[in-house]
């Protein structure tokens, strides 16, 4: 089992935990600033000398009604029920997980007033794969993404839906069958738990993981395509790259240069002087995107490992201050980055697609023996052109935007949890795009033969042709492209 500590959680760790389906559980010492800082909550509010925003008031406009001491656990709960307006689509099971796992993270730092049982009831929920039912819409990801936290917490009151064991049933039908309680709300529990930035943060740090990967994968299906369509090598030598100065570009240009170290196509005498943008400026391209990734993954970290729910607590310095750090702007402006950095992988893989079916350089058109009877890898660069063409729409920044709400006591909202969504989308294009671009530079490097690439390429080939054949009449591609996701992206 691994105890929740102080110790720094990177988004490596995070993913390990949630693959392993390793439990979860607290270190003492978490457990000791939860309860220590829950006992000054309580023993404040006995003092009944203060008042607090949400402990004892109401919420956002309502931040001057002061609630009495007999009213404190039903305002909890009543913030729970009233908050939970999620609106759209489910969202995925493994996004849930995360929702879960950083939220009984940040708790566990020991400034937010809940009580003990609360965070391992979290960990229970995660730990037995009794997954809160989550809509994808609802969060202006300003005070905390409250809708869907909001839904998040109804389960650890009894309340709401949860998926168990793939179906969606009533939380109270799975407690009881699981002999388990809900728990009570005692005061603060329930704004700390819909405040915080849990949902973006949940998506940042999957798409930034993922991300990761797509731009090692992209870069390793491109140094295939180069070979496939006879490019040159000059433009990833060390030396033109490194007088750019920039870090992503030189380590793409390294990369690919590598990859293509004792290809015999890579080696043959080339006609043409020039490549066209989509090969010749990957180092800057795919460098780019490299570097957006890095900074994403700073950001994320540093919000994993952070309080952001209101008020904050202190119990050593005796202060509960009401501030604003459940304001999602940090995350909101890196996903409409990471967004745009990963549209750019997909585009230029697209272009790349594009050239290898146009019939250039010694290929036949679209990549088929018999083009005409046949209409080959046609009508998969219409898919990747509509896939880069929705992330163009989709990659519009959502941080941009704001609306009053609250009446205008949350004045300026990030709108961070639809730049969320939506970079998922682009993300799953993207992940589809680099799997046509495979689908054809795979299909292209049969005209080259008997000449093979490097020994990396021609490994990886062998193993995408276990899966999926050569195309020799027309066949369903859909089936192709989602094969060429799968191994690319298992």
């Amino acid at each position: 089992m691994h105890l929740i500590t102080d110790d720094f959680y990177s988004i490596n760790k995070i993913h390990e935990l949630i693959a392993s389906g390793e439990k979860i559980g607290i270190s003492e010492d978490c457990k000791h600033k939860i309860q220590h800082c829950a006992t000054y909550l309580k023993n404040k509010l006995a003092s009944g000398n203060q008042i607090i925003y949400g402990i004892n008031t109401g919420f956002g406009s309502l931040c001057n009604t002061v609630i009495s001491n007999a009213e404190l656990e039903d305002l909890q709960i009543n913030l729970v029920r009233s908050h939970a307006c999620g609106a759209g689509v489910q969202i995925p099971n493994d996004i849930v997980k995360r929702i879960l796992l950083l939220k009984a993270i940040a708790l566990s730092k020991g400034h937010s007033g809940v009580y003990l049982e609360t965070v391992e009831r979290i960990l229970w929920l995660y730990n037995n794969d009794v997954l809160p039912v989550i809509y994808e819409l609802g969060s202006l990801g300003a005070s905390g993404d409250l809708a869907p936290l909001a839904h998040m917490s109804l389960s650890l009151i009894g309340e709401g839906d949860v998926t168990y064991k793939g179906e969606i049933r009533t939380t109270s039908d799975v407690f009881d069958e699981l002999g388990v309680d809900p728990i009570k709300l005692h005061p603060k529990e329930g704004l700390a738990l819909l405040n915080g930035t849990q949902f973006m943060a949940a998506y940042l740090s999957h798409c930034v993981t993922q991300g990761l990967k797509i731009f090692d994968t992209a870069n390793a299906v491109a140094s295939i395509s180069i070979d496939a369509l006879m490019g040159l090598i000059s433009p990833f030598k060390s030396n033109v790259n490194a007088l750019r100065n920039q870090k992503g570009q030189v380590d793409v240009a390294h990369i690919i240069f590598e990859r293509l170290q004792g290809s015999e196509i890579i080696k043959q005498h080339k006609e043409h002087v020039q490549d066209p943008y989509s090969l010749r400026c990957i180092p800057q391209v795919h460098g780019a995107s490299k570097d957006t990734l890095d900074f994403c993954k700073t950001i994320i970290e540093n919000e994993i490992n952070a309080v952001t729910d209101n008020p904050t607590i202190f119990p050593d310095a005796d202060e509960i201050i009401s501030a604003g750090n459940f304001h999602g702007q940090p995350l909101a402006l890196a996903l409409d980055y990471l967004a745009i950095a990963l549209s750019e992988l997909g585009s230029i893989s697209e272009r790349r697609t594009y050239k290898l079916i146009s019939g250039d350089r010694g290929l036949p058109p679209f990549l088929v023996k018999n083009p005409g009877l046949h209409s080959g890898l046609m009508i998969a660069q219409y898919s990747c052109a509509s896939m880069v063409s929705q992330n163009k729409q989709l990659c519009t920044p959502a941080s941009v935007d704001t609306i009053d709400s609250s009446n205008g006591q949350e004045d300026h909202v990030s709108m961070g949890a639809n730049a969320a969504t939506k970079c998922l989308k682009v993300l799953g294009n993207v992940q589809d795009i680099i799997g046509i671009e495979l689908l054809s530079a795979a299909q292209a490097m049969e005209y080259r033969r008997p000449l093979r690439s490097s020994q990396v390429n021609e490994d990886l080939l062998v193993d995408y042709r276990k899966l999926v054949p050569f195309i020799e009449d027309d066949r369903v591609l859909s089936y192709d492209i989602k094969k060429s996701n799968s191994f690319l992206f298992k």
